[in-house]
């Protein structure tokens, strides 16, 4: 067992909710998370996370989204005042070095998209370039709003995971 999942083990529910927190951004998840304890493992860690997020309302779905910022926003790669800010600069390296034409184009697109749906273009990002994410939020205007909503929960399941692991590190 990791040693932050250890002393996490540890702490009392609220603690570890305020905790955890930032891994995903919905409190109801948190708490889910959070009373699952004992978590053993990363694999039992990531298999909580995911069984508490399917099991969330669409409202509590929309919380976790509004904790990120938008692609290509520059407070998340500038900022390093906290966890879920400096994890977001992380995830969005691609972004960061897209030329302005790129930037450009992703923050009009991330805009209509906000109009369609209504809530910020969620996308794990780790990995991908800011064309690759561009034609992945072009695709995704394609859809109709059930299956948008149920593509971004994915995302932020991902995105979840990832933390989690980061969160587990050393």
């Amino acid at each position: 067992m990791s040693e932050a999942l250890e002393r996490w083990n540890r702490l009392s529910v609220e603690e570890a909710e305020k905790e955890i927190l930032p891994c995903c951004g919905s409190t109801a998840w948190a708490r889910g998370i959070a009373r699952c304890r004992p978590i053993a493992d990363e694999t039992a860690l990531l298999a909580a996370s995911d069984e508490t997020w399917k099991n969330l309302s669409e409202s509590d779905w929309t919380e976790a989204f509004r904790s990120h910022p938008r692609i290509g926003e520059s407070g998340a790669a500038n900022s390093s005042e906290s966890r879920p800010a400096k994890w977001s600069a992380q995830e969005q390296r691609g972004v960061a070095v897209a030329d302005d034409a790129a930037k450009t184009a992703l923050a009009e697109a991330n805009r209509e998209y906000e109009r369609r749906f209504h809530r910020i273009f969620i996308v794990c990002a780790t990995g991908k370039t800011a064309s690759e994410i561009l034609e992945i939020l072009q695709r995704r205007m394609q859809n109709d709003d059930r299956a948008e909503l149920n593509e971004a929960a994915e995302q932020q399941r991902q995105i979840t995971h990832l933390r989690l692991r980061r969160w587990l590190a050393p």
